[in-house]
């Protein structure tokens, strides 16, 4: 499938996306999804959330902000979503944090569909010391053999974001996407809703690639559009929004 049918498939589709996000970005995702044409739930208590993912289509858990509640509600939510429902791990900041490092690394063994991170997120999953919090001391080339040896145990895909977003496969890099604008950086949360915006992609399309490429494309393109209507990181924040709708009802210019 091209870009222009998986958006146009996520769209029919309405999927509905469980988010177990960071604090700080709760409303950008939120909004983000919904102006995209997806459909944000959000819990992570260990009463609620592990209930809340049965009528998910699609799981994004992001550790950007790990609370207690978090601690136990996320494993338990991952453990319960039905079989078929698939998800995506956004490990956010990990290397230095030493719960949120260990989590994300055991929860690997459940599979995600597709692994988002900055260069040095991915670089501590398999045992590197990891950047400054959320922000990266690698860039993506610098990790793509360590998205690879991820790929090969998770039997998924790794998005390797930054100036380019490389995609890797167990085989190797499946495709590079050299788009976006830097004031996407310059927003708190962006790199969250990529990852929400990713597990929507997952549900329509059976090929993780083709969703995590048009996912990719689709917010980068936003970004752009954005961007070039914005006065500053405020206004650019509000154009992301109307942007994400636009490109999708208007095309995408990159297609596969």
């Amino acid at each position: 499938m091209t870009v222009r049918e998986v958006v146009a498939a996520v769209r029919g589709r309405a999927p509905m996306v469980h988010c177990l996000t960071a604090t700080v970005s709760m409303s950008l995702v939120a909004d983000g999804l919904l102006a995209a044409g997806l459909r944000p739930m959000m819990t992570e208590t260990l009463e609620e959330a592990p209930v809340v993912v049965t009528a998910a289509d699609a799981l994004s858990v992001n550790l950007g902000t790990l609370s207690t509640d978090g601690m136990t509600g996320i494993p338990a939510t991952i453990d319960a979503r039905p079989d078929g429902i698939p998800w995506v791990l956004d490990p956010t900041a990990i290397g230095l944090a030493p719960v949120r490092t260990r989590m994300a690394r055991e929860f690997l063994d459940a599979s995600p569909n597709v692994v988002k991170g900055n260069a040095s997120e991915i670089l501590a999953l398999v045992g590197g010391h990891g950047g400054r919090g959320a922000d990266s001391a690698d860039g993506p080339e610098d990790a793509v053999d360590a998205a690879i040896e991820v790929a090969r145990r998770t039997g998924g895909v790794v998005v390797v974001s930054g100036a380019t977003d490389v995609v890797v496969t167990a085989d190797g890099v499946a495709e590079r996407v050299a788009r976006g604008h830097p004031m996407m950086a310059q927003v708190t949360g962006t790199g969250c809703l990529l990852g929400a915006l990713t597990a929507g992609c997952l549900v329509a399309v059976d090929d993780p690639v083709e969703a995590a490429v048009a996912a990719v494309t689709w917010f980068d393109v936003s970004g752009e559009v954005a961007a070039a209507r914005a006065s500053g990181p405020g206004s650019f924040r509000v154009q992301l929004l109307d942007a994400l709708d636009e490109v999708a009802r208007t095309g995408i210019e990159k297609t596969r």
